[in-house]
């Protein structure tokens, strides 16, 4: 009870405190259009990317810029976690590793069809299963481990604009994950829990990384861009359950559908000015100025889900005690914030905190609170670094912990964790990032042994 007082207090904080700083200014649009955005933005940019600075690969001998002029953009990560797990279930550790190649194609500089964007991604996904082997967490400790070593077709879609970009329809292979329930300033933290919520990810299969599901988006934007609105209609299970090694999606009679949407406010203002005491004694330093230039951001959001289907719940019983049906079904409230500067443009520090909420007929958890800080630039000789601290509370919903207690075992009320990163940028196409994990109840056993995760995960843009 006083978790959930205490958090519920940092959630009102992120919610409020930086309210003074915060107008509604025009936004940029949401996460969401960033492939689309890569091609919109050989409109207005005088050239290509650096891609010899920012990229491993290069420019390709000047061929990767002549795709992007003509509306071809391709990009990739590599990304590696090394971990090793203390506690838990039993001590050891291993390597984890993410392949992700992706292609968009902007449709009107290649085929004139006025505002369309298609979009083609690639995963392989493979190494140790450090939670699975090791720690034994409900809700994972590393947001690229996979059951099995796999590579497929991840995402593949074309998107529709319409309306001066006010309104657009997506349709294709499409992860909810890539735009509903999203919070920027958690998305370095390696824990899965910051990214799907735990309650939801572990419903049926369920479109999120790694496996993707077809289906429809709709997304409408206000004219200032700071107020939006979307809904997703997917098929009810990602991939086929009965093989997880699967390379392109494979769907069956039955599956029904997934439905989600999400509603929020992105407020942005230009700058807010210092008032010191006495201005006039106030030397009007770079440090100052670039300060008052400051332009915090902010994210306010809420969402519903449901699965069409009810089949048997995996952990509810009626009152015969055989498995309940019903619809699976919940949502979430979030909300991120930019608090401060910290003297030069780009470095800040940001809150965030996230509930979600399931009625935990399919789950073991059914609900999450997220809570934690960014602060990008901590140090000012290492502007491009971030360091992150974040928690998650798992709650155990109760058809779990009767089903546990019926088996003889002893179930704590809850799963946490509390995660330390920092990533370091060591050029623009490399990062170092220690992470440091520590999980209470892993498995949500009340006599569990606390785990300690410690590694460093690496990161290379191709």
């Amino acid at each position: 009870m006083k978790t959930n007082n205490y958090l519920a207090m940092l959630l009102w904080l992120v919610l409020f405190a930086g309210g003074p700083l915060l107008h509604a200014k025009p936004a940029e649009a949401s996460e969401a259009a960033e492939a689309s955005d890569t091609a919109e933005a050989s409109d207005t940019a005088e050239g290509p990317p650096d891609f010899a600075g920012t990229t491993l690969s290069g420019d390709w001998g000047g061929r990767r810029s002549e795709a992007w002029q003509s509306g071809w953009a391709f990009d990739g990560t590599v990304t590696v976690d090394a971990l090793r797990n203390r506690g838990g279930q039993r001590n050891g550790g291993g390597a984890m590793t993410n392949i992700d190649l992706r292609a968009t194609a902007d449709l009107e500089k290649l085929a004139g069809w006025t505002g369309a964007t298609a979009y083609v991604n690639v995963l392989y996904s493979g190494g140790s299963r450090v939670n699975a082997s090791y720690t034994g967490s409900l809700m994972g400790v590393s947001n690229i481990e996979v059951t099995v070593p796999t590579a497929r077709l991840f995402q593949a879609w074309i998107q529709q604009n319409f309306f001066n970009d006010q309104f657009s329809l997506l349709a294709g292979i499409y992860p909810i994950d890539s735009e509903f329930f999203t919070v920027e300033s958690a998305s370095v933290l390696i824990h899965p829990a910051f990214g799907t919520p735990g309650d939801l990810a572990q419903t049926h299969v369920p479109s999120v990384f790694n496996t993707a599901a077809p289906g429809l988006r709709a997304k409408w934007l206000s004219e200032d861009r700071t107020l939006y609105g979307m809904a997703a209609v997917i098929n009810g299970v990602a991939g086929d359950p009965d093989s997880t090694k699967s390379y392109f999606f494979k769907s069956s009679a039955g599956q029904g559908a997934f439905v989600i949407g999400e509603f929020g406010w992105k407020p942005r203002e230009e700058g807010f000015t210092l008032k010191p005491v006495e201005p006039v004694d106030t030397v009007p330093t770079e440090e100052l100025y670039d300060y008052e230039r400051f332009q915090p951001e902010g994210k306010y959001a809420v969402g519903l889900w449901r699965y069409s289907k009810s089949p048997p719940g995996q952990y509810a019983v009626d009152a015969d005690g055989e498995p309940a049906h019903g619809h699976s079904q919940g949502g979430y409230v979030l909300a991120e914030n930019t608090l401060f500067g910290l003297g030069k443009k780009g470095r800040d520090v940001s809150a965030f905190a996230r509930y979600s909420w399931s009625n935990g007929l399919a789950t073991a958890i059914d609900r999450t609170w997220n809570v934690g800080v960014r602060v990008r630039g901590p140090l000012a000789s290492r502007p491009d670094d971030v360091l992150v601290i974040g928690t998650v509370y798992g709650g155990l919903s109760s058809g779990y912990r009767s089903t546990q207690a019926a088996a003889g075992g002893l179930t704590a009320a809850s799963e946490n964790v509390l995660e330390i990163t920092w990533r370091a940028a060591i050029s623009r196409y490399f990062a170092v990032q220690p992470v440091a994990q520590w999980i209470r109840h892993p498995g949500g056993g009340a006599d569990a042994e606390r785990a300690t995760v410690l590694g460093v995960r690496l990161q290379l843009v191709l």
